[in-house]
């Protein structure tokens, strides 16, 4: 089989629940969800709080089956990330796993360590991985990229505390970028980030999807980031799918009470992603 068939992302039925903290049961977060990730496509995951859409990111990005409280497991059906079969995956290949993949969190922008520079955050991943890596060729790799997200150089001597969200933002998708990934996991990467700075975020992200072929799982609840981003959208709503395919033919027809709210929502005179400002220093 050509091995540009072979799907970077295969989910079948799969179901993911939390650990039950109490004598209530604890129902799916994630329910009978199936969808492919082909290398370098984009899927854009669409829901409100609480349909599951970031538990299903976080267990694309190898953190369910964690031994601990807030970590999602995989209760039924299967996932498969980069050829990882990821139901009951052992750590050592948790952790090659995780080198090929990069996340960026909810809120990642507002998680970066305060002491660390901006250039030291995103060269983090390359020392994590191996120490000997040379600074020289570390610095020219951070350069590049802090150029690539549309930040001044001088932005790598800064700390967190003086960028704005938005360049934080930046900052927290280039170290994700950093150990040049296969997959990029970005958990509402807007989220949090001003307005007028945010088809920037947007924008980035599929500018540097198309220079550097990644695949990418790319999740909002704004339909008009999706509108900008790619044509292939799956649409949840409590743990389950409502809508899945092209946007366009998802919003066109509508088989779910949400799927018609984002529908509306689409034509509603609300400034889309292309007809708003880019602001780069956002």
């Amino acid at each position: 089989m050509d091995k540009q068939l072979v799907p970077n992302v295969q989910a079948t039925d799969l179901s993911v629940r939390y650990r039950q903290r109490g004598p209530v049961p604890v129902g799916n977060a994630v329910s009978g969800v199936s969808f492919t990730i082909m290398p370098g496509e984009t899927l854009a995951v669409v829901g409100e709080s609480g349909s599951g859409k970031s538990t299903l990111a976080s267990v694309l990005a190898a953190e369910g089956d964690l031994d601990v409280p807030a970590s999602p497991r995989i209760t039924g059906g299967s996932l498969s990330v980069l050829g990882t079969p990821m139901r009951g995956v052992s750590n050592r290949r948790r952790g090659r796993l995780q080198s090929r993949i990069g996340y960026v969190a909810q809120g990642a922008g507002r998680r970066l360590t305060p002491h660390l520079t901006a250039g030291e955050s995103i060269a983090e991943p390359i020392f994590l991985r191996n120490r000997r890596f040379g600074q020289k060729r570390a610095g020219m790799i951070v350069a590049t990229l802090v150029d690539a997200v549309r930040l001044p150089l001088l932005t790598m001597n800064k700390f967190p505390y003086e960028l704005s969200a938005g360049q934080r933002q930046r900052v927290a998708i280039a170290r994700a970028l950093v150990l040049e990934p296969d997959l990029l996991i970005a958990d509402d990467p807007t989220s949090g980030v001003d307005v007028t700075a945010r088809p920037a975020i947007i924008d980035i992200i599929k500018e540097l999807q198309k220079d550097l072929s990644f695949s990418a799982f790319v999740v909002t609840s704004n339909v008009h980031e999706v509108q900008h981003l790619t044509e292939r959208v799956l649409v949840m709503y409590h743990g389950i799918v409502v809508g899945r395919g092209d946007l366009e033919d998802v919003l066109a027809t509508p088989h779910h009470p949400y799927v018609e709210t984002l529908a509306r929502t689409r034509n509603l005179d609300a400034p889309s992603v292309e007809g708003m400002a880019r602001v780069d220093a956002g």
